[in-house]
């Protein structure tokens, strides 16, 4: 039997790489805020002391846990080593709502699971040719405005993520993150990060279509022919018109799916989900 445990922060790195090489691409400087969101969300089993498998089960708030990152070194596939680990995980949320992002080869084995479907996901990507839109409406994310933010990005999430957008939303080198404000109020904001092969946004919230476009070009704008990212929920029709405005095509496709009751959430107004590995 493998030996199932918490990741230590060492591990996490290495999981990312290997979600790197499995094509998700991840961001460069993932790691502090996933490990800033739970660190005791990461799992991993090992063989004589190898990594064999890892898997993420980050909670939010008291009542609510995300799951992603779930992965087995190829070596050590076709054991069930990857599926104890799953089910060690689970049964340490307490009886918490998990949702995940599943790719579509694996939704028939998450519904086995208990998991249901509630939307699709779809990845759009392109080369992005904008300019930064003028006005002073439009600003950079600074420490002061992490509390309201943090308020405001409740409304489209099932729990609050204060540990997580802490970091999320510093900006760095590679990363920016900018909120739209009117009348002294947020209104909407979003986050550029650089990945192991082009740019993705996320998130993108906005109270509407015409707020989303601003953020969307405010961050757009520094890609410097680089490709962008953004994964979008499926049904919010005016996201898909965004995409397609700044001739972004699909490339990849998950579905957001829930064991236990699914969130209800504002998707005609996410215009970009998070991450697929933390929600």
């Amino acid at each position: 039997m493998p030996n199932i445990r918490r990741a230590t922060r060492a591990e996490l790195d290495t999981i990312i790489d290997w979600a790197a090489r499995e094509g998700w691409n991840p961001g460069l400087e993932d790691a502090n805020a996933f490990w800033a969101a739970d660190p005791e969300g990461y799992w991993v089993a090992t063989e004589a002391e190898t990594l064999a498998a890892a898997i993420s089960l980050v909670r939010y708030g008291t009542h609510y846990a995300f799951l992603g990152l779930y992965i087995a070194d190829p070596a050590f596939r076709g054991r069930g080593i990857g599926f104890a680990l799953w089910q060690r995980a689970i049964a340490s949320t307490a009886g918490r709502v998990i949702g995940l992002d599943g790719v579509v080869a694996q939704q028939d084995n998450y519904r086995k699971s208990g998991f249901a479907r509630a939307h699709a996901n779809v990845r759009y990507g392109g080369s992005v040719d904008v300019s930064e839109p003028p006005g002073t409406h439009l600003i950079d994310v600074a420490p002061v405005h992490v509390a309201a933010l943090t308020d405001y990005d409740r409304r489209f999430n099932p729990a609050r993520r204060d540990a997580f957008l802490y970091e999320w939303t510093k900006q760095l080198p590679t990363r920016r993150s900018v909120l739209l404000l009117r009348d002294g109020a947020i209104t909407g904001y979003g986050t550029i990060r650089a990945c192991r092969e082009g740019l993705k946004i996320g998130p993108l919230f906005a109270d509407n279509e015409t707020g989303a476009d601003l953020i969307f070009r405010k961050l757009a704008a520094g890609a410097k022919g680089q490709r962008i990212y953004l994964d979008i929920p499926e049904p919010n029709a005016s996201a898909r018109a965004l995409c397609e405005r700044y001739n972004m095509k699909p490339v990849f496709e998950t579905a957001r799916m829930y064991r236990g009751p699914a969130s209800d959430l504002p998707l005609p107004r996410i215009y970009g989900i998070t991450t697929f590995e933390l929600g």
